[in-house]
């Protein structure tokens, strides 16, 4: 098989896996790598433009209005080594550790409850931690967890950041989730917790929960639904795009119809260099609808310049300063 056919048979895997919705930080960062090498990013290209063509993207929500090149715009450099094309761990990996989760769960629990394990994650960086339950839980951009399995309950403390939790269900145990005097219960079901300063968010992607916040207040959130609880209690139950909130664990960020200057706040979550934004509020106001790769600040600042007429006035490694044009 030639060199040129097996650049087309990558682009076409890398092509799948990116557009798949379920990616893996790791593979995004691979993909990145091997996209820098010119001729990979022409059959990548290639692929993709064949696909429009046909239609095959049509039917694809037009939420990437705002820059639809979010995965197709690292910068094309030559580069010494090929790197490896799409992985099949993030595939295959969590099913076989949960397989082996259930096989020793009893000896994994009794180790588990003789400690209270922390995770943590940097800014911009992702884990996916598979519990002695079988549980899932993903950490978002500079995120804590504490884990407290005890007896009849399992407690997870997210101390900071955000976390999206996948739950075996055990009637015997019910699967709970502290954040700040917040108290979210569950007992099979897939959901989104977000702990900013004193405010916390819950969002419901599948099953059902129970919200409790500190001074008692209860709801029960279904389905595409979301609360903030804070010092003052409970916010009324809204309904949100549950997809759009809980996009982060493609690795993806996604805006629909979101105000710039919250745009620029969520893309900031995953960087330690900082977008800016010096505009007025007929600027900061203006809505955006786009996907992106998190962490991609360069790619964020080209779509808004091009949408929004702005300009990038000062540039440091810590951060790059947006202006009007």
């Amino acid at each position: 098989m030639s060199e040129s056919t097996d650049r087309a048979t990558e682009a076409s895997q890398w092509f799948t896996v990116m557009t798949r919705g379920d990616i893996d930080p790791a593979d995004l960062e691979r993909f990145r790598a091997w996209r820098r090498v010119p001729e990979n990013a022409a059959a990548f290209d290639k692929v993709k433009r064949g696909w429009e063509a046909a239609g095959g993207l049509a039917e694809r929500p037009a939420i990437v209005s705002m820059t639809e090149a979010a995965l197709a715009r690292y910068p094309a450099k030559p580069t010494g080594t090929r790197p490896m094309g799409p992985s099949r761990r993030f595939v295959l990996a969590p099913l076989a550790i949960g397989a082996a989760s259930v096989a020793v769960a009893g000896g994994a629990l009794l180790a588990w409850q003789a400690r209270e394990p922390v995770f943590a994650t940097d800014v911009g960086g992702q884990q996916l931690q598979v519990l002695p339950d079988g549980s899932r839980v993903r950490l978002n951009t500079d995120t804590m967890v504490r884990i407290a399995f005890r007896g009849g309950e399992r407690r997870v403390v997210l101390e900071r950041g955000q976390a999206f939790f996948d739950v075996a269900h055990d009637v015997s145990r019910p699967f709970v989730v502290e954040a700040d005097g917040a108290r979210v219960r569950a007992l099979g079901t897939k959901f989104d917790v977000r702990h900013d300063t004193a405010v916390v968010k819950v969002t419901l992607v599948q099953g059902r929960v129970e919200v409790r916040a500190g001074d008692g207040q209860e709801a029960v959130l279904s389905p595409g639904e979301a609360i903030v609880a804070d010092r003052r209690g409970l916010s009324r139950v809204a309904a949100v795009d549950a997809g759009e909130v809980a996009s982060w664990t493609t690795g993806r960020l996604t805006f629909s119809g979101v105000p710039l200057r919250d745009a620029v706040a969520e893309v900031n979550r995953y960087s330690e260099r900082k977008v800016v934004l010096d505009a007025p509020e007929s600027v900061a106001g203006e809505l955006v609808s786009g996907q992106f790769v998190a962490g991609d600040v360069e790619n964020f600042v080209a779509g808004a310049r091009s949408l929004y007429g702005l300009k990038v006035t000062a540039e440091t490694p810590r951060e790059i300063r947006l202006s009007p044009g």
